[in-house]
């Protein structure tokens, strides 16, 4: 059978998500979710959708949603691609700005995706090795095609300055997608870039501060060529009539995203405290997790004995991450119950 499949193919481990437990009684740290139900909206937004109208095709553009992402973030339309999920883009990204030839970059550490983007693509990846407390160097003569940045970044929840970004950005010879999965939950952002430069995009999703990641809806705002080149090679309707009526209504309520936002930026402050108190090296966190080192126990037997107790952490194998582990930002009640499962163990 293997004579049937790319070699390319066979070669590669493919994207690992986080573990999804079935079991309710799972307090569930582990892949950056919201604790909290999205905006009210939505469920008004389900309550009215006719369902004859689910046997019509969508808005193969998705309109509507890219005049309000417009109308939020500045620039038009032309200025907006909407995408089944961030990652249905970074891989629209991948085929459309990366010749054969190519190469694509990224961080080392970073979103676990990108290297897979590489493989799927077979082309070079070229990765930049964080520092040893994960700051980003680069050398002026660096190329690729494509970079990818988290920002700010996963695994670790560091934001990088806005002034090297820019310098980076205007010296790149290639696209840059900024990804700002975690941006609202940071002091800053990049958005102004898209609009800035001509090989800038940058990319959102509604999973995170929205509370909507099983709707699957990622968003892209840059210069309009390089729109108009994701929308050649997308799937014919990319998104579906429920996920494009829900993501409106989400987005339309802004007021309630950003109360969300607040909540877990001051659950997060608390669980810093808690955690450095017991010895933890916490990281600055720009994100809704938290990249820690534990004091006197391996992190991978921190997790291996959390997840006996039915809490589950993500932790990461490999030289530059196997001392840490990844903590969603929870509930209070959840990271209370975290803290003390550690002080148990």
């Amino acid at each position: 059978m293997n004579s049937y499949i790319k070699k390319s193919v066979l070669a590669m481990q493919g994207y690992t998500p986080g573990e999804q437990p079935t079991d309710l009684r799972v307090i569930k740290l582990n892949t950056n979710e919201s604790p909290y139900p999205p905006s009210p909206a939505v469920r008004k937004a389900l309550q009215n959708l006719k369902i004859d109208t689910l046997r019509l095709y969508p808005d193969p553009v998705n309109l509507a949603l890219r005049r309000k992402i417009a109308e939020l973030h500045g620039g038009g339309p032309d200025n907006v691609f909407v995408g089944n999920g961030s990652d249905e883009t970074l891989a629209l990204c991948s085929r459309a700005f990366v010749e054969d030839d190519g190469a694509i970059g990224y961080f080392d550490p970073s979103y676990s995706l990108y290297p897979v983007l590489a493989q799927i693509r077979a082309v070079t990846a070229r990765p930049i090795a964080l520092g040893p407390d994960f700051e980003w160097t680069m050398s002026a003569d660096y190329q690729a095609s494509l970079f990818f940045m988290t920002t700010p970044n996963a695994p670790t929840g560091i934001q990088y300055s806005k002034t090297e970004i820019r310098a980076f950005c205007a010296r790149f010879p290639g696209v840059v997608v900024l990804d700002e999965a975690y941006v609202d939950f940071a002091r800053e952002h990049c958005m102004d870039l898209a609009l800035e430069y001509a090989n800038v995009l940058v990319l959102r999703t509604l999973s995170k501060s929205y509370a909507l990641a099983g709707l699957r809806l990622g968003y892209v705002v840059g210069a309009a060529p390089l729109i108009e080149a994701l929308f050649k090679i997308k799937d014919s309707y990319n998104v579906d009539r429920i996920t494009q009526a829900t993501a409106l209504a989400a987005l339309s309520d802004q007021a309630y995203m950003q109360s969300l936002v607040e909540r877990i930026k001051a659950t997060r402050r608390r669980t810093i405290a808690d955690l450095e108190r017991m010895g933890f090296r916490v990281f600055p966190s720009e994100s809704n997790f938290l990249w820690v080192k534990p004091p006197r126990i391996p992190a991978a037997d921190l997790y291996r004995r959390l997840r006996e107790q039915n809490i589950l952490v993500r932790y990461f194998t490999g030289p530059r991450t196997q001392d840490y582990l990844r903590i969603t930002i929870g509930t209070d009640e959840q990271m209370q119950a975290l803290v003390k499962a550690i002080q148990g163990i």
